[in-house]
């Protein structure tokens, strides 16, 4: 029976993050398809409001755990750096190449961190998930004129005599009808990205569950348990060990 050997992995910064971002995508898929769905469902304005309101709130706490994670990138421990997160660097390619070779043969080594395939999917999904932090952000201030860009849209928007402060959403006859028309038409190709980002993240998420699954099978390293406890177990020395 082959031992099994315990590895230290994930900080624990690493996995607050893991397990946060992972309820606050939980959160937002679920209340973004309650609004996208708003008319079926038989939801009202104030009704719609309101989902938007908790979409936005859930929204906070996601962008700001991920802002978090990314300036730990920069000085967390090795295996949180860019270094072991970006593909590329010095022989990375080559490695690459060897990893898939093995994968196919069924004979691919375990990594403690991420091993050449994972770090281009983690990399396209840090790309979606700060692109979609940052259009939510905008959205939320053209929507429901909420911070970071809120005031600065109703001050925009606002018509002659309305204080942009009182502003509320769908209220047309508080809003200046060309200036809102304007920013209307420069918000839609950001509400149209957001969209489409959303299914793309949902569509990543999934491969991302499947290889888990997989690797778990494949490996035994307990890689949902490692998240939690941040140590791993392994079969064989990993191919990234110090």
């Amino acid at each position: 029976m082959t031992q099994l050997e315990t590895y230290s992995v994930w900080d624990p910064l690493v996995r607050w993050f893991h397990w946060i971002n992972v309820l606050c995508v939980l959160g937002l898929i679920a209340v973004g398809v309650a609004i996208l769905n708003d008319k079926a469902l038989g939801v009202d304005n104030d009704g719609k409001i309101l989902l938007k309101s908790v979409h936005v709130y859930i929204g906070y706490v996601f962008a700001m755990n991920l802002a978090l994670r990314l300036v730990w990138a920069f000085v967390g421990g090795k295996n949180a750096r860019w270094s072991a997160i970006l593909p590329g660097g010095r022989g990375y390619w080559k490695e690459l190449q060897s990893f898939v070779t093995a994968l196919r043969a069924g004979r691919a080594r375990p990594y403690l961190g991420h091993d050449p395939l994972a770090r281009i999917a983690l990399t396209l999904l840090l790309v979606l998930l700060v692109v979609q932090a940052v259009s939510g952000l905008i959205l939320a201030g053209t929507d429901l004129f909420l911070p970071p860009l809120g005031s600065r849209i109703a001050s925009t928007v606002a018509a002659a005599g309305v204080d942009p402060a009182t502003l509320v959403p769908y209220a047309p006859a508080m809003y200046d009808a060309e200036a809102y028309a304007a920013m209307r038409s420069w918000r839609a190709p950001v509400a149209t990205a957001h969209l489409y980002l959303f299914y793309s993240l949902l569509v990543l998420a999934s491969f991302h569950i499947v290889a888990v699954v997989v690797s778990e099978v494949r490996d035994g390293s307990g890689l949902v348990s490692a998240m939690f406890s941040g140590k791993k177990n392994l079969k064989q020395p990993p191919a990234d060990a110090p």
